[in-house]
């Protein structure tokens, strides 16, 4: 009887509610919008591609045979931004990062196009009896991070990609909007990218440096500025996972 006659006590409903669900603040617009260059609408190709080890030479020299016909043709609205080799992560590793002057239209363009393009039907052929497997993402750039430009070598490059938990983006974004001044007085800072299509809640960080030891000192001298470690602090809880890839630019990468 008394489970039966139980009182429904005033707010119990509403304080249960509370527990399970989640409060945030409305969102007047996309993430891509909020986050994104307004200045240029411009749309990039992040492309990973596994070699089979004993194809990795052959595979280098028909990129670099056929990669530059297509970033040096004004018929195509798309530039080749880097090409490299993963030196240490992930082995017989290549990284290709394309831009896409005009966003989704430049993109449909270039693809229309060169599936119509025998010579690259025949590349695709050829490069493809090399992989093991390969994936891509399409990115934006944060508003906040340098342009990438082609810079003169000879460098290393670290591409730091960070997976971080859905529903966080923003605030990964409003923390490093302050962290990246922390990390100009080398130049080191290449360009900052977050996810759009593929795996996503993904973000790029692409780094230059000298070399190896070059990238620890300028690394640790960040430690040593104010407000560095503060920003590490309130954004390593938003990762889920984080990889680091360190890696070399083939002879036609515009980054060297």
């Amino acid at each position: 009887r008394a489970l039966g006659s139980s009182a429904h006590r005033p707010g119990e409903d509403s304080w249960l509610k509370s527990l399970f669900v989640r409060k945030v603040d409305p969102r007047k617009d996309a993430h891509s919008n909020l986050l994104a260059k307004r200045e240029t609408s411009s749309l990039y190709k992040l492309q990973f591609h596994n070699v089979k080890p004993e194809c990795l030479e052959a595979y280098n020299k028909l990129c670099q045979e056929v990669l530059p016909k297509i970033h040096e043709e004004k018929h195509y609205p798309c530039a080749l931004v880097g090409t490299w080799n993963t030196w240490y992560g992930e082995q017989d590793q290549a990284v290709h990062l394309w831009r896409y002057e005009g966003g989704y239209p430049a993109l449909n363009e270039v693809m229309s196009k060169l599936r119509q393009n025998k010579e690259f039907t025949e590349f695709r052929k050829e490069r493809g009896n090399m992989l093991l497997s390969r994936k891509n993402q399409l990115l934006l750039e944060f508003s906040f991070w340098n342009e990438p430009v082609p810079r003169d070598g000879p460098n290393i490059y670290e591409l730091r990609s960070y997976q971080l938990r859905p529903g966080t983006m923003i605030e990964w974004g409003n923390y490093w909007a302050r962290a990246i001044r922390f990390r100009q007085d080398s130049s080191e800072a290449v360009g900052g990218f977050f996810s759009q299509i593929g795996q996503l809640y993904m973000v790029h960080h692409l780094w230059a440096y000298k070399d190896l030891q070059t990238r620890e000192d300028i690394r640790n001298a960040a430690w040593h500025k104010p407000g560095w470690d503060e920003l590490v602090y309130y954004t390593v809880p938003l990762i889920q996972e984080m990889e680091s890839r360190i890696m070399i630019p083939l002879k036609i990468s515009p980054l060297q």
